[in-house]
């Protein structure tokens, strides 16, 4: 097995959404806005190579929406999934699984594309499957009025309708061996029924954080990000997981550090806290 980091692009949110309570004077020391009090953000997936399995995690915000859209969340950077994936020798074609995390556009929109008439939104990859999960696919098909600007419908429906969906069973907060051996964590603070993948590689494990753990500057217990729909759910599910990791001495891949790819967390006196950063290369 060999993983990847794939870096889909760059954006920014509002530092003050991306991390809730908690002061600036204290946030911008690891993350650092500009005038608009907005912050700089990756959309960095994972890609699994495993046998004659290809196996991306999320993939990314994409490029189908609007430009009045987009304004809203300035992307910029070079990187591109195709660039990525080109990178290490693959096209999209050659992914055989996309593992959707949860349904919001940042996460899921590389999924659907304009066909080359602009008329069809199909699969972005047309050799794969996509999993979600029962849960959250209803909540994102059904969505509250909090986070229906998150679930985009042109990101989801295309997904049921071309018959490439499925689904992994939740079975509890932990399931093991979903698809193709990755465990995952369920985590429903910020979003209902997120998925955090849990691959086994070389003897450690690596989670993929998505959204539990956006960057190095979440990693205290009190940040939360003023998008989760149960932030105090999220506060414990992080505690939960966090101890884990340090426990187990996990591999923690963050999608949203503008900088660092990974990292490693430990006990302290003060609770949970960083312990080391680095790259997938280096585990």
């Amino acid at each position: 097995m060999t993983i990847y980091s794939i870096n889909t692009g760059y954006f920014k949110l509002d530092g003050g959404a991306m991390f809730g309570v908690v002061p600036k004077s204290i946030w911008q020391k690891t993350n650092p806005s500009d005038a608009n009090n907005m912050c700089d953000w990756a959309l960095r997936c994972m890609l699994i190579e495993d046998g004659d399995r290809l196996i991306l995690i999320d993939c990314g915000i994409g490029n189908k929406q609007s430009d009045k859209f987009f304004s809203h969340y300035y992307l910029f950077g070079n990187d591109t999934l195709d660039l990525s994936l080109s990178k290490h020798g693959f096209h999209r074609n050659d992914i055989t699984d996309v593992i959707l995390t949860h349904l919001h556009f940042d996460h899921c929109g590389g999924a659907i594309n304009w066909n080359s008439d602009h008329t069809i939104l199909e699969p972005a990859f047309s050799n794969a499957k996509f999993w979600s999960n029962k849960h959250h696919w209803k909540w994102a098909t059904e969505a509250n009025k909090r986070e229906k600007a998150s679930f985009l419908k042109d990101n989801i429906l295309p997904i049921e309708e071309s018959g490439q969906l499925e689904h992994i069973i939740r079975a509890g907060r932990i399931t093991e061996g979903g698809m193709h051996d990755i465990d995952f964590f369920f985590a429903d603070g910020h979003t209902e029924s997120q998925m955090i993948p849990m691959v086994k590689y070389k003897d450690v494990t690596i989670a993929f954080m998505a959204d539990l753990l956006p960057s190095v500057g979440h990693i205290p217990l009190p940040y939360v990000m003023g998008y989760d729909t149960r932030p105090l759910l999220t506060l414990t599910e992080k505690e939960e997981f966090l101890n884990l990791a340090a426990d187990e001495k996990f591999v923690l891949f963050l999608e949203h550090d503008p900088i660092h790819e990974c990292c490693t967390v430990k006990h302290t006196e003060k609770g949970i806290r960083l312990d080391a950063t680095f790259s997938i290369s280096e585990v």
